[in-house]
């Protein structure tokens, strides 16, 4: 087995290993868009379910005479060895959960596993960073390093593999957060249109999920769950608040703030989504712009390493070939 190790941990191997991973990664990058399914309508069903678990969560509480509802989506308990670390170690209290929570919403990962898994995630990580990183450091560089050198690796891999699964989940977070930026602006048009014909908010959001889902799947969902919240939540605002919670951008609080005011104060939801509507398309083209202004720059470096020399050999070369010929 330490035969095996020490020859799997040899630079040239691991190389060739990389290598390997790295073209299978690129295959299935390639054709993961012809094996996927229709994403829509996998996560439309799955948000039904959870959306009649909602209802049969509230329909027992006022059964029980309850005096408020707690809308979050939640599984059963989890089990496993991932809950048992969780609990064992109290790391919901230690890794801050609420907060760790808010950020897997914004993920798209609602169920209470996955804030084990994530937690749990966490707390192992680091040991697997560190053990990985000692042992290579043993094994591959043993003659080339010393022992404190080899210490301080050990805990810039205990620390690299305990941000790991934050990282991750940011990545996440900012992929789910540009789909819904990119569809933001044609859904409040859409929302704005549906208001001012007369539909109410429910169905004006139901109308926008329907006809945006081609667009970004991310955001139908979320609209579709703040349809279902709206459904069986007293308090409206509360479902605009969430819906805020859950996507965290600034163009989308402003638009949540609009819908309280207007539930209550009855102030026209028109007028605001109108203007609102209009400052979106201009901070749209001012942030084209901030591109487009940016691309100059960008393109200095390539321009003179490598179009430059490409046109000074065609512009001097024959005259080189006629002096020198």
């Amino acid at each position: 087995m330490i035969d095996f190790l020490y020859i799997l941990l040899e630079p040239r191997n691991m190389i060739t290993l990389l290598v390997a991973l790295s073209a299978f990664a690129t295959v299935v990058t390639l054709a993961s868009p012809l094996l996927q399914g229709d994403q829509m309508q996998t996560r439309m069903k799955t948000l039904a379910v959870e959306r009649d678990k909602l209802r049969a969560a509230n329909r027992e509480a006022l059964q029980k005479n309850k005096e408020q509802v707690n809308p979050r989506l939640r599984d059963d308990k989890p089990k496993g060895a991932a809950a048992q670390i969780v609990d064992a170690l109290n790391l919901r209290k230690l890794l801050e959960a609420d907060t760790s929570r808010t950020r897997l919403r914004q993920a798209g990962l609602r169920l209470e596993k996955h804030l084990v898994t994530y937690l749990a995630a966490r707390a192992i990580m680091p040991i697997i960073g560190g053990v990985v990183v000692f042992v290579y450091s043993s094994t591959v560089f043993a003659d080339q390093v010393s022992g404190s050198i080899r210490l301080a690796t050990t805990g810039m891999g205990v620390i690299a593999g305990f941000y790991l699964p934050n990282l991750f989940l940011t990545n996440m977070i900012k992929r789910r957060q540009q789909s819904i930026q990119r569809a933001w602006s044609d859904a409040l048009d859409l929302l704005l249109i549906c208001v001012e014909s007369g539909m109410s908010v429910e169905a004006a959001l139901g109308r926008v999920a329907q006809e945006i889902g081609s667009s970004s799947v991310p955001l139908a969902e979320e609209l579709t769950l703040t349809i279902a919240e709206l459904s069986f939540i007293g308090d409206r605002g509360k479902a605009f608040e969430n819906l805020s919670n859950r996507v965290g951008l600034p163009t989308v609080k402003s638009v949540v703030t609009s819908l309280i005011q207007s539930e209550r104060y009855g102030t026209p939801i028109g007028t605001a989504l109108r203007v609102l509507a209009q400052e979106n398309r201009d901070d749209r083209m001012a942030a084209a712009e901030k591109k487009a202004a940016a691309l100059p720059p960008k393109l200095t470096v390539p321009m003179v390493g490598f179009f430059l020399p490409v046109i000074f050999i065609v512009l001097l070369g024959p005259a080189g070939i006629m002096a020198f010929g």
